[in-house]
């Protein structure tokens, strides 16, 4: 008799400990993955959580039960999965994580070959479907899959290495915030690395260390409470720039100089900008919650802007079939053609900390007139019992001046000097609200006030 699983989500599985995941469940999903895609070989990682690494193992069993054999990189990112599998030439990878979800939470990404992603439209709930049935024929040991312990770290520092030229680099000093997630590794042999090739940016390590009770609070920068340890640092050392990184670290946050968080927005035009400058007529992928700035940055560098679906899977697929040099969301997912189309939180900071040496700037005055320009509220979530209701309630208001309807992905509406997004949460029972205008902070708040009303 099938159970219903209720840990998967549209683009992942996620779910509560005890009540939606936990060893059995993973070692049912991972076995389903075997079974229903025939891989030969799969690559798996966990993140830092004090489950993880049960779980993972769970997943691996329920793999090599299925026949696959499995390499185990250890406690990484999602990216070195995204690495892994491509770099190593497997058919999948498992990252166990819940990323930036509460501590009682754990969850799995998973991926196909090539590092694509593995999502409600590619496979994903046919997974589901066989993993709640769970009918399992008896295990034939001589066909069992074969389990191998692999280091993957030398090479993918490397391989990140390459998104920068070192003799660009100029003196820095970088506060970096693993959040007590998983992070720290990396930033260790990157620094290792810095030295041996003589790049001078000197790391200010805060919550470096991996600790799965999170005692500075879960890793999520997007927070406006976990952001002060980053800015302080900032400010107590002098630093060029902030970085922090959620619990699997595939979404960066930058802080400029002043201690000041930079909206993930603004970094998808500075990099927009920065590729488009080697990779001429270049396509980049954004998404529809915000875009003015991105688009004006796009085509005033002569690329072709090219808007894409909100989330991770409808970017990359958008991303390869469009052959685009890079793509980003606001929400501080950055993807790149020469990464496997796949997003990561390493890549963004070190093309930013090039592009401070090279235009001999600080942060915030490479954002300053783009932030006036296109001045934003950020991202605003709303519970609400039917967000369809509120939709409707929002389109009927006589908002008293022209505009254009969209719905590529939520609701969107366009004024002649201002524009929002509204939009259901894939992955927690929120709306999304995000509105932007035309060289008018006022406008921005005046607007706001209005939705809110009309939403609640």
């Amino acid at each position: 008799m099938s159970k219903e699983l209720t840990c998967f989500k549209a683009y992942d599985i996620r779910g509560q400990l005890g009540t939606q995941l936990d060893e059995g469940i993973v070692y049912n999903i991972a076995r389903a993955f075997g079974e229903t895609l025939k891989p030969k070989v799969i690559v798996v990682g966990g993140d830092a959580r004090e489950t993880s690494e049960a779980l993972k193992l769970a997943a691996a069993n329920g793999l090599r039960d299925a026949g696959v054999d499995v390499l185990d990189i250890g406690m990484v990112g999602t990216e070195e999965i995204y690495f892994a599998t491509s770099h190593l030439g497997t058919d999948g990878g498992i990252e166990v994580t819940a990323s930036h979800n509460p501590i009682d939470y754990n969850g799995m990404k998973l991926v196909r070959e090539g590092s694509r992603p593995i999502s409600g439209d590619t496979g994903l709930f046919d997974i589901k479907a066989v993993a709640e049935v769970a009918n399992w024929a008896d295990v034939d040991p001589a066909n069992r899959g074969s389990y191998t312990e692999v280091s993957i770290l030398s090479d993918y520092v490397q391989h990140l290495l390459g998104y920068i030229n070192p003799l660009n680099i100029k003196p820095l000093k970088l506060v970096v915030n693993s959040g007590n997630g998983a992070a720290g590794h990396v930033i260790d042999e990157l620094e290792l690395q810095f030295k041996a090739h003589e790049i001078p940016i000197e790391f200010i390590k805060v919550h470096h260390e991996p600790d799965p009770s999170f005692p500075n609070g879960i890793p999520n920068p997007l927070l406006v409470e976990n952001r002060a340890h980053t800015a302080d640092a900032v400010l107590a050392h002098g630093a060029d720039m902030g970085i922090a990184w959620d619990g699997d670290f595939d979404r960066c946050f930058l802080f400029d100089e002043k201690g000041v968080f930079v909206e993930g927005y603004y970094i998808v035009g500075l990099l927009a900008e920065a590729f488009l400058q080697k990779n001429q007529g270049a396509k980049i992928i954004f998404d529809p919650r915000v875009y003015w700035n991105t688009v004006d940055i796009v085509e005033t560098n002569q690329g072709q802007a090219v808007m894409s679906k909100t989330g991770h899977a409808f970017i990359k697929e958008r991303m390869r079939k469009e052959d685009a040099v890079y793509g980003g969301e606001m929400s501080a997912h950055h993807y790149f053609r020469d990464f496997f189309y796949c997003d990561s939180g390493m890549i963004p900071w070190l093309l930013v900390a090039e592009l401070l040496c090279v235009k001999n700037k600080t942060l915030s005055s490479l954002v300053k007139d783009r932030i006036a320009k296109f001045p934003s509220s950020g991202e605003i979530n709303f519970k609400v019992k039917n967000a369809e209701a509120v939709f409707e309630r929002i389109k009927g208001y006589e908002w008293g001046e022209p505009h254009e309807l969209g719905d590529i992905d939520g609701l969107d509406m366009v004024f002649p000097a201002w524009r929002f997004n509204i939009r259901s949460s894939n992955t927690e029972p929120l709306i999304r609200l995000n509105l932007e205008s035309k060289e008018n902070v006022k406008l921005v708040e005046q607007k706001l006030t209005i939705l809110k009303t009309l939403i609640y």
